[in-house]
C-alpha cells in the first residue's frame, strides 16, 4: 500500500515538472519584456538568439519615453461655421472624428454668438465637437480656476491646489516646459523697507514653440486708465496690432500650427490659442488702491504696476511636463505645499529660473529649439 502511494506521488511530481517546462517554452516566445504576448520568436529577442538576462537594461529603456506625436489641432474646435439661424444663433458643423462627426451644434439663445461684439463682457458661445455640446461661458480668466496665474503671483495648479510662487523682482521663470512648448514669465516687483522678500507680479509671458516666440505683456504706465489699451503683443520680436472690429483677431501660421490672438474686450483683454497646444485668457490690470492698503505694498506713486491675470488650458501636455505650473499637470502629482495656511508657498526658484524671458534653459526645462536655431543676444533681457 505504501509503495502504491509513493508511486502516485512520483507520477504527480513528474507531471508538474512537465507542465512547468511547457510553460517556460511558451514564455520563451514572448517579446523579451516579460509580458508574454508572443510577439516574436526567441531568436528575435535581442538580435543574436542569446538570452543575456539583461532585464534591468530593458526596464531602463522603457523609462525613456519618446515624445508623443501631437495633433495639430484641437478636436473640440474642429468645426466649420455655417450660416446663423434667423434668430442670430450661430452654428457649427463638426468635422472631428467621433460620435459628433457631421453633426451641427447650435449656440444657445442666451449666448447666440461665439464672439460677442457689442459688449464683450457678455458670455460667449462655446462649440465643443469632442463633447458634442454648445455652452455659454465668460471669455475671461477665472483666477480661482484650474491653471490660473493671478495676483502676487498666486497659482491654481492642474491638480486644483492653490499655491504662491514669489520668484524675484526682475527674474524670469519657466512656468511650463514640455516637449513642444515653453512658457516663461517675467516678474516685476518691489521690496519695501523692512521686508525680507520682494512683492512680485507677472508682467510678461513668452510662449516659445517651434522656431517662434509670442510675447504678451503689460505696458508700464504711471497712472492707470481703463480706457487705454496697455497690452503689448509681439510675434518673433515684431509688434502685433490686434484690431477692435470685425473678428477682432490676429492670426499667424507656424510650421505646424496656427496661432490666434483675439480681443475679448475693447482693451486689455485677449484670448490666445495655439492649435493643439494651448489656450489662455489674459487680462492686464493695475494694483488697486484697496490692494495697496490691505497688503501695505508701499508702491511708488509713478508706477501702476500693470500686470497680467492669466488662465491656461493645455490639451496635449506630456506626462513629464515641467515648470512651476506645468508639473502640477503630471499624472499622480502630489503637491508639496502646506495645506490649510493662508499662503501655501511653492519653492524651486533655482530650478525654474531662466537667463532671460526668451531663454529655454533652466535646470529642469524640457523644451529645445530645433537644431540650428540662432541665439539672438538682443533678446538677453525683456
Amino acid at each position: 500500500m505504501a509503495r502504491r502511494k509513493l508511486s502516485i506521488l512520483v507520477a504527480f511530481f513528474i507531471l508538474l515538472i512537465a507542465m512547468e517546462a511547457a510553460i517556460a517554452r511558451g514564455l520563451g516566445k514572448g517579446n523579451g519584456n516579460g509580458n508574454g504576448k508572443g510577439q516574436g520568436e526567441e531568436k528575435k529577442n535581442n538580435g543574436n538568439g542569446k538570452d543575456k538576462g539583461n532585464d534591468n537594461e530593458d526596464n531602463g529603456k522603457d523609462k525613456e519615453k519618446k515624445p508623443k506625436k501631437l495633433k495639430n489641432h484641437d478636436e473640440s474646435t474642429n468645426y466649420r461655421m455655417m450660416s446663423p439661424l434667423p434668430s442670430g444663433q450661430e452654428r457649427g458643423f463638426c468635422q472631428a472624428k467621433g460620435s459628433c462627426q457631421y453633426k451641427t451644434l447650435v449656440c444657445p439663445s442666451e449666448c447666440a454668438m461665439r464672439k460677442p461684439k457689442k459688449n464683450r463682457k457678455n458670455k460667449g458661445c462655446f462649440l465643443d465637437c469632442s463633447k458634442c455640446e454648445a455652452t455659454c461661458k465668460y471669455r475671461r480668466a477665472n483666477c480661482d480656476g484650474y491653471g490660473a496665474l493671478c495676483y502676487d503671483p498666486r497659482f491654481v495648479g492642474g491638480d486644483g491646489v492653490m499655491f504662491y510662487f514669489h520668484g524675484a523682482k526682475g527674474g524670469n521663470f519657466a512656468i511650463v516646459s514640455d516637449d513642444y512648448l515653453q512658457i516663461n514669465a517675467h516678474f516685476i516687483g518691489t521690496r519695501p523697507q523692512g521686508r525680507t522678500r520682494d512683492y512680485t507680479w507677472v508682467q510678461a509671458l513668452a510662449v516659445m514653440l517651434d522656431t517662434h516666440t509670442l510675447v504678451i505683456a503689460a505696458n508700464r504706465v504711471s497712472q492707470w486708465d481703463d480706457r487705454v489699451d496697455s497690452l503689448i503683443v509681439k510675434w518673433d520680436d515684431e509688434a502685433v496690432h490686434i484690431p477692435t472690429d470685425g473678428e477682432a483677431e490676429w492670426r499667424a501660421n507656424g510650421e505646424e500650427r496656427a496661432v490666434v490672438v483675439e480681443r475679448t474686450d475693447d482693451v486689455n483683454s485677449v484670448r490666445v490659442t495655439v492649435s493643439g497646444l494651448l489656450e489662455m485668457d489674459i487680462k492686464v490690470r493695475p494694483i488697486g488702491e484697496k490692494e495697496k492698503k490691505v497688503h501695505n505694498y508701499q508702491l511708488p506713486s509713478d508706477d501702476a504696476f500693470a500686470h497680467l491675470e492669466t488662465q491656461f488650458r493645455f490639451p496635449n501636455l506630456t506626462d513629464l511636463v515641467e515648470g512651476v505650473l506645468g508639473k502640477t499637470y503630471r499624472p499622480n502629482y502630489v503637491s508639496p505645499v502646506k495645506r490649510g495656511v493662508a499662503m501655501p508657498m511653492m519653492g524651486g526658484e533655482d530650478k525654474y529660473q531662466t537667463p532671460s524671458l526668451f531663454s529655454t534653459f533652466c535646470s529642469v526645462c524640457r523644451f529645445h529649439r530645433p537644431s540650428g536655431f540662432p541665439t539672438d543676444e538682443r533678446l538677453a533681457q525683456y
